[in-house]
């Protein structure tokens, strides 16, 4: 017989991606299980990576302008501006649960096979380090790798606003599948392809089912400590 893991199911609805990624590194950081974190309804922010630099991959003077907020998470990953259309997905595992190598390119194609299965998109696939359907972007990878744990999480693109891209920069950085492609160009809507996003949500929340003994848990409910929600932070414009 075989044994599932137990995976504790977080399904926030409303709940701002700062708060969100203070939860993941808190749950990356602080405890020792497995968990699937899926939100919908975050207000509108820049969400850059460890790394990343204002100057380098954001119109500054039109966010100050627009009052966008601008947060640096605790991982790396690319610059991405995210609204109450964007569907997250992070997953938070122990290190080779479902012997999956705790490296970036098993992690990211574990997860490919995840999101086939349980969507069925048609030429859904990985490209590089993104999901994407044909040679569309429709979701934004990030990673953190511990040594017996490992953290990955995805922002997809339910729907998205045209006018928001104008606050990003072409970075010089890139994907080569998108070669000079504006964000129009490369990028593309889940709800293009036959589901609702509650049966998008619902149908995701079923593979995780079938792959594990899924406990649901609610904010209320986690012993989150102050010390591991260090990294994430907000970043001042000058």
């Amino acid at each position: 017989m075989v044994i599932r893991p137990e995976i504790h199911l977080i399904h926030l609805e409303n709940v701002p991606i700062f708060e969100q990624l203070q939860l993941e590194e808190a749950l990356l950081r602080g405890s020792e299980e497995n968990f699937c974190i899926i939100n919908q309804g975050s207000p509108r922010a820049i969400v850059m990576g460890i790394s990343g630099q204002p100057e380098q991959l954001i119109n500054i003077e039109k966010v100050k302008q627009a009052h966008i907020p601008v947060i640096r998470r605790f991982s790396g990953g690319g610059t991405v501006i995210v609204d109450e259309d964007t569907l997250f997905v992070t997953f938070v595992f122990a290190k080779d649960l479902f012997g999956i190598p705790s490296f970036p390119e098993p992690i990211l194609r574990w997860g490919e096979q995840i999101f086939q299965e349980c969507w069925g998109i048609p030429h859904f696939q990985l490209r590089e380090n993104d999901y994407c359907i044909g040679e569309l972007k429709c979701g934004g990878n990030a990673q953190y790798i511990r040594k017996n744990r490992w953290l990955h999480h995805t922002s997809f693109l339910w729907d998205y606003s045209s006018e928001n891209m104008k606050y990003l920069l072409l970075p010089d950085k890139r994907p080569k599948y998108r070669q000079d492609r504006t964000h129009d160009q490369f990028l593309t809507r889940l709800k293009n392809y036959g589901l609702d996003r509650r049966a998008f949500i619902q149908k995701l929340v079923a593979k995780i089912v079938a792959i594990g003994h899924v406990k649901p848990l609610y904010m209320t409910d986690l012993p989150i400590r102050e010390p591991f929600r260090k990294s994430v932070q907000w970043v001042e414009l000058r």
